[in-house]
């Protein structure tokens, strides 16, 4: 069985459209959601915004209601048939997603056994036949097939396979039925 690892944030969970709420209802900008949701936030945020942001993303909780990308439970739950799966995510930048995001990807992907968790900083040392990933960081030093699944800090990137929804990851790993 060929192995798929996929990563959380903006991949699995819609981090990008809870970070742009943030940002329209805790800060004091004149930004509007049109202004925020196709772009990088580090392309249009302060630096001193940016670390605002990056505070409360360390806070308990803010991971634990990210909505889940159209799409991805049914998906995934149909990729787990044909594939042995495992989500990989990044979480050593903000150590008080550890809780929020394990409860998260129990309650919304309960499929996916604890055992194919993975919590880590880079994902060098992902041994897996693919990984679906929002940075590019990411798949650089990857060793298996990359394939990037787009946000808007990614658009320009024209290194990698892309899939832009999990329908588009359905018709790419999921048998004709």
């Amino acid at each position: 069985m060929l192995r798929l690892t996929l990563d959380m944030d903006d991949v699995l969970a819609n981090t990008h459209e809870k970070l742009v709420n943030v940002v329209l209802n805790d800060f004091d900008t004149n930004f509007t959601e049109k202004d925020l949701m196709p772009k990088a936030l580090r392309e249009v945020l302060h630096p001193k915004q940016l670390t605002k942001l990056h505070r409360i993303m360390d806070s308990p909780g803010f991971f634990a209601d990210i909505k889940v990308k159209e799409g991805a439970g049914e998906t995934v739950y149909q990729l787990s048939k044909f594939y042995e799966l495992f989500v990989a995510t990044a979480c050593m930048e903000f150590p008080n997603s550890f809780r929020d995001k394990f409860d998260w990807l129990k309650k919304h992907f309960s499929f996916i056994p604890w055992t194919n968790i993975v919590f880590c900083g880079y994902k060098s040392i992902i041994q897996s036949d693919y990984l679906i990933d929002d940075h590019v960081r990411n798949l650089t030093a990857f060793k298996g097939q990359g394939i990037l699944f787009s946000a808007p800090h990614n658009l320009k990137e024209t290194a990698y396979k892309r899939v832009s929804n999990w329908n588009e990851v359905s018709e790419l790993f999921l048998p004709i039925s």
